[in-house]
């Protein structure tokens, strides 16, 4: 089913062979043998509602709609879409799909692509809050995720970031050469840090920017002078952070710099700054909190 960009931010799905092999293992880690439940409902068409529920003072946002396709796909079964992807939605009870299918396949479907819309919900609602806030401040910087995600769900919560308008960040270690503070531990033994810098930089190739994790101003200037593209600023209070980060911009202007370490949306306005270009939060995946949708099977 082809589908506009999402309302909010813009955030290109998987692509489709992508979503039938995370659709296919979804249900298989649900369903690895026959449920006699499912089964003797039988292959009868059969109609149903997908509806959002909760979500406090506000609905979030609707995100992971291409996900729950896929899965309701692969079980044989089609989605109608009553609310587009990266909509707000209100409180309370919405209607925001239908779907129809044989009622096994829309049964064996049901659990995962529940979960996975109240997943994708509550990521998408929290990055959108936290971009939000960040704009409140007049602040035009990038707010970022982390690779602090759910193993074997990490694709759908980088998706469900884009949707709720904030930048995923690198999808796993081949995305940005990152240089954290263990492996800058290290960097005696490979001749120091401007030697250990050149030589992840012949390794990665050409393609590849190159970031050093940093705990004061001096490493980050250490950073920046051999050849770093960002500098991640992690775990500074926010008074050295952009005293650091002024020395960073006014002796290389051109080097990114990323606040990082324990900012959550109560903290970030401290973290906001002319010379930050950066602020990356792992609490918008690790902390987001589900929020709840439901399937109601229509009568014949």
């Amino acid at each position: 089913m082809s589908r506009s960009p999402p309302a909010r931010g813009w955030a290109p799905p998987p692509p489709p062979h992508r979503l039938r092999s995370l659709a296919r293992s979804w249900l298989d880690e649900d369903a690895p043998w026959p449920d006699a439940a499912v089964a003797t409902v039988g292959d009868s068409a059969v109609r149903a509602q997908l509806l959002s529920k909760g979500g406090g003072d506000s609905g979030g946002v609707l995100a992971g709609a291409p996900l729950a396709e896929a899965v309701f796909g692969v079980s044989g079964c089609r989605l109608s879409w009553r609310v587009p992807e990266g909509a707000a939605l209100p409180p309370g009870q919405v209607l925001v799909a239908e779907v129809e299918g044989p009622a096994a396949g829309v049964l064996a479907g049901e659990r995962v692509a529940l979960n996975i819309l109240g997943r994708c919900r509550g990521v998408a609602s929290m990055a959108a809050r936290a971009v939000g806030v960040a704009r409140a401040q007049g602040w035009a910087g990038v707010v970022a995720g982390t690779r602090k995600t759910t193993p074997g769900f990490r694709l759908a919560e980088k998706y469900a970031l884009g949707v709720g308008g904030a930048d995923p960040h690198r999808g796993g270690l081949g995305g940005l050469l990152l240089l954290k503070d263990n492996h800058r531990a290290l960097a005696a033994a490979a001749g120091g840090l401007e030697q250990m810098i050149l030589g992840v930089r012949q390794a990665g190739g050409f393609t590849c920017r190159l970031g050093v994790e940093c705990s004061s101003a001096d490493e980050a200037l250490a950073a920046a002078g051999a050849g770093a593209d960002i500098v991640l600023l992690d775990k500074l209070a926010p008074q050295e952070l952009h005293a650091a980060a002024a020395q960073v911009k006014a002796a290389h202007p051109g080097v990114t710099v990323e606040a990082s370490g324990g900012i959550v949306l109560g903290t970030l306005p401290e973290f906001l700054g002319p010379h930050i270009n950066v602020v990356s939060m792992g609490c918008m995946t690790h902390s987001a909190p589900a929020l709840d949708f439901a399937l109601r099977v229509l009568e014949p």
